[in-house]
């Protein structure tokens, strides 16, 4: 008979917090922190949605809106308020927009690097300083993207705006190493979630797929893995990468 053990919950205790955690994967990240026995508070501008799901999860909800950056600020610091402290920062929240750059307006320009950028910027300056001022440091975990790497066509100011949040994490790393925080992000290929969704057909799913050696697109819970990695003690001595979860559609 071969004994099984039931590993224990890499997160017990860890107090979180989660942009963009009403669904996706910023929602598969959560529920995959909460069952790892994380203590965890949700940010997200669905107020329903988000509302739901940390009720589900027995985790708290602070509705924003991340294009005011003074709402950022309030609602950040009262999700650490609340959990008493933060041990983690995973920035999830994101806007895609589908705009050749001859259409590209400042107007969409300035609202997607609001939202992917400036806003984690906002999150990540209250957490640190929460982190700093504990003297425990922590982990963050920023969701950038594939287009970071390799651009995309059509994605108007997306695949910038996830290009500088590679570097605002490596910069993070660089200044916040010394007080034991570890930065990092994620940099996710074709996920299947809402974000794309209305142009998603069965065609762009079957080409997508084969650009990738395992023939699938990626799942949220594909994500979900990683950040738990990264949020964990098993990436303490792992800052400042960008790490690609694409199922092989970037391997650089």
């Amino acid at each position: 008979m071969i004994d099984t053990v039931t590993p224990e919950p890499r997160l017990t205790g860890k107090r979180v917090v989660i942009t963009g955690g009403a669904r996706g994967i910023g929602g598969a990240i959560a529920h995959r922190f909460a069952v790892e026995g994380a203590r965890v508070s949700i940010l997200d501008r669905l107020a329903e949605e988000g509302a739901g799901l940390a009720s589900s999860l027995g985790a708290d909800f602070h509705e924003v809106d991340l294009l005011d950056p003074v709402d950022a600020e309030r609602a950040t610091r009262a999700a650490v308020d609340g959990l008493g402290g933060v041990d983690v920062l995973v920035n999830s929240a994101g806007i895609l927009r589908f705009t050749p750059l001859l259409e590209l307006t400042v107007k969409e320009w300035n609202e997607t690097f609001s939202i992917n950028t400036r806003a984690m910027l906002t999150t990540m300056q209250v957490c640190a300083r929460s982190m700093i001022a504990a003297g425990t440091g922590g982990s963050i975990v920023n969701l950038a993207s594939m287009a970071a790497k390799k651009g995309g066509a059509g994605e108007g100011a997306y695949p910038a705006s996830k290009a500088a949040v590679v570097a605002l994490t490596r910069t993070a790393a660089l200044e916040w190493g010394e007080h034991g925080i570890r930065a990092n992000s994620l940099c996710p290929g074709y996920i299947l979630t809402d974000m794309g969704a209305a142009t998603r057909t069965q065609e762009k799913i079957d080409l997508w797929s084969s650009y990738s050696p395992l023939g699938r697109l990626g799942e949220p819970e594909d994500v979900a893995s990683v950040a738990l990695f990264l949020a964990s003690e098993d990436s303490r001595y792992l800052t400042g990468q960008a790490i690609n979860v694409t199922g092989g559609m970037v391997m650089h």
